[in-house]
């Protein structure tokens, strides 16, 4: 069996790894995103995807666009049975489509959360299940017809770092699933009056406020380790704990101070705050900091 992957981050890393390790599969060529500048310094740095088709001497492709017409007719002359696609970054026009079958693993029970964050989204919707849907690819934004879809259950504290991990777990299995089973399968049209839409994170999502504490939770939740939850003032906060929604209080004061942490209270709710990271500077403990803000109890975090 020959597939072409294609995918740009973590999550799709594992999944090519998945596949290239598979027996009777074999990965004929891989195309992912450009190399991009990282850091103060821009160091060009590829995608872990081209890192692991490199390390297995696979043939990278880093078109900017896949609908130009010399990179849709390279692509047409590489002989494969299918297309795995997984957090691309590009959707597919419809030359490559009808090349051969294209698989997309997308990271939530489709049609809810099409688009660039799915993951972070649940999270921040709270919900407490979310998985992994294989669909056959179409020239939508995640529209194509359902192959499989596998489930899990989201913890209430769960952390988006840990639960990219889970779904990728469940992709890898998902994927090898299908490609074996292809002809098993049928496809089930998504019903387009359920779908949600969600879009590419930004460093801006990460601003809170002590509105509620619920949603600031699972904002802190989506948005760790990147781009972080911080104040106005800049002041990131590290490591938190949600305690409960129903209180009233003023926005940011600190209720209590603990051994170890602080209470602060939102609008609607509370949370605890063990750890901050001001502007510039390194993480520290809540205590050190208020400490050296010489604020306290009936005060306002900031």
């Amino acid at each position: 069996m020959k597939i072409i992957f294609m995918g740009t981050p973590e999550y799709a890393a594992r999944i090519l790894e998945k596949i290239i390790t598979t027996k009777d599969m074999e990965v004929v060529a891989v195309y992912t995103q450009p190399d991009k500048p990282v850091g103060r310094k821009k160091v060009l740095t590829p995608s872990i995807v081209k890192t692991v088709a490199l390390q297995n001497n696979i043939k990278v492709y880093q078109p900017n666009r896949l609908r130009e017409a010399d990179v849709i007719e390279e692509l047409k002359k590489i002989e494969c049975d299918y297309i795995v696609v997984a957090a691309y970054g590009q959707i597919l026009p419809r030359e490559i489509l009808e090349h051969a079958p294209c698989i997309n693993l997308h990271a939530s029970i489709l049609p809810q959360y099409r688009g660039a964050s799915p993951i972070q989204q649940a999270l921040l919707k709270g919900e407490r299940k979310t998985g992994v849907t294989a669909m056959l690819m179409d020239e939508g934004l995640d529209t194509g017809d359902i192959i499989k879809i596998k489930e899990i259950d989201i913890d209430k504290n769960e952390m988006a770092e840990s639960l990219f991990n889970k779904l990728a777990d469940v992709a890898c299995e998902l994927t090898v699933d299908v490609l074996e089973n292809f002809n098993k399968y049928t496809p089930v049209k998504q019903d387009n009056s359920k779908s949600s839409h969600c879009t590419k994170i930004t460093k801006q999502d990460g601003e809170v406020t002590f509105e509620e504490a619920k949603t600031l939770f699972n904002k802190y939740r989506a948005f760790t380790p990147w781009p972080g939850v911080y104040l106005s003032s800049k002041l990131k906060l590290k490591r938190i704990e949600f305690l409960e929604n129903e209180t009233q209080n003023e926005s940011g004061k600190i209720l209590k101070i603990e051994k170890d942490s602080i209470i602060v209270g939102c609008k609607k709710g509370s949370i605890r705050v063990y750890n901050v990271q001001p502007e510039s500077k390194k993480e520290m403990d809540i205590l050190s900091y208020i400490n050296g803000k010489r604020i306290g109890v009936a005060d306002t975090l900031s």
